[in-house]
């Protein structure tokens, strides 16, 4: 026997959830199944920094009321290095737009709680363990055994390497860039140190901080790739936090209880097409990129949109014009955020030790940081892409 719905979502991240809820407004039947529990799902604490398309989607669609009561707005970031610091008032630049800080685990929190007051079904402890594109159909396993779900339309938002994406035919174009580079990522049980978001470049490598809430700060240490994060006690955290931070010059860290740390590798993938017979890419299963930007989470929001206008073009209107234009619409968006994600990957790291250009490079990004510093032509320019998709 097949379970059968009109749109069978794999994936309850931010992607899958908005989707979700875009089409229980219009009425169509859903079924989002996802292979992490629920206490896990709600407590998963990834990216916290929604730009102003996604605030807005949320809010139209009646999706940010916990994102207006308890997000805070921020339109400052700020660059350290041995020259000084100097702070962008983003809000001010570009198209004055900023974004707003609400932690993801409590945005899908929220969207869980919408989907389900919206009638949506959804299924947690299911890992799909094979999909058929063609008949929008997977297999699956779960507590109580095997079966199988099919929709009229599947939508992959289980991430870049979930079932969905192994799916994708052998002939699509899959392309990957490894950056080298990878961070030691933690959550501080501590209230942040700066007003603005502060990305500081230093020799011994690049250091990150950005608010979360009142009382947690997510701080970000560049380290090898091969780095073990439990090697990383919280003396040794706060110690190089503090190097790289040049809090000697700059004033004290506000100290707290490291609660979480984690390796993340900078790398960028992208998946073209996105439609592959009668299934649809969203989130990271459509493209990971790099968390130099603060860009994943409010691609996934934009292709979510994007997706469910297309679905309910489809099941609602049987005008099919909207999907099968779907990977048109998003990859030109989907790339250019991944420009601006390596650009700021080349302005926040160092070359790797022995390059042959070193030196070279040192100068470059001396050279794009005066610039932002210096240029309101390119100050415009950052905040347009800071923000924008």
């Amino acid at each position: 026997m097949v379970d059968h719905t009109a749109v069978l979502i794999v994936g309850a991240g931010p992607a899958g959830l908005v989707l979700g809820n875009l089409l229980r407004a219009e009425g169509i039947e859903t079924l989002v199944v996802e292979r992490a529990e629920a206490e896990r799902v709600r407590a998963r604490a990834r990216a916290g920094f929604l730009g102003p398309h996604s605030a807005r989607v949320l809010a139209e669609h009646g999706l940010g009321a916990g994102m207006l009561h308890g997000g805070r707005s921020h339109g400052t970031c700020a660059f350290r290095d041995g020259n000084g610091e100097f702070e962008l008032d983003y809000a001010r630049l570009g198209r004055g737009e900023s974004h707003t800080v609400y932690p993801q685990q409590d945005l899908v929190t929220d969207l869980i709680a919408e989907y389900l007051d919206r009638g949506g079904e959804l299924r947690f402890g299911v890992t799909a363990t094979a999909v058929d594109a063609r008949t929008a159909t997977i297999a699956y396993r779960d507590a109580t055994g095997t079966g199988r779900l099919s929709g009229r339309f599947l939508a992959g938002g289980d991430g870049g390497n979930g079932v969905t994406r192994r799916a994708v035919p052998a002939a699509a174009a899959r392309y990957r860039q490894d950056h080298g580079v990878a961070w030691l990522a933690v959550l501080a049980e501590a209230p942040q140190s700066m007003a603005a978001v502060t990305y500081a470049v230093h020799d011994d490598g690049f250091a990150g901080h950005m608010a979360r809430s009142p009382e947690v700060t997510r701080y970000y240490l560049q380290v090898p790739p091969d780095d073990d994060p439990l090697a990383w006690t919280d003396d040794r955290v706060w110690a190089a936090l503090d190097t790289r931070m040049r809090t000697a010059e700059f004033g004290p860290l506000r100290r707290g209880r490291i609660t979480e740390r984690r390796i993340v590798h900078l790398r960028s993938e992208v998946v073209d097409p996105l439609q592959h017979g009668r299934m649809f890419l969203v989130g990271d299963a459509a493209g990971a990129i790099s968390p130099a930007a603060a860009k994943g989470a409010n691609l996934a929001i934009m292709e979510a949109e994007l997706l469910a206008r297309a679905l309910v073009d489809a099941l609602v209107r049987d005008d099919h014009a909207a999907l099968a234009a779907y990977s048109r619409t998003c990859l030109p968006r989907i790339w250019r955020a991944q420009e601006f994600s390596r650009w700021m990957i080349e302005l926040l790291h160092a070359p790797a030790a022995g390059t042959a250009d070193a030196a070279f490079q040192h100068a470059l990004r001396r050279a794009r940081l005066d610039g932002l510093r210096d240029s309101r032509a390119h100050q415009n320019l950052f905040a347009e892409n800071y923000t924008g998709i």
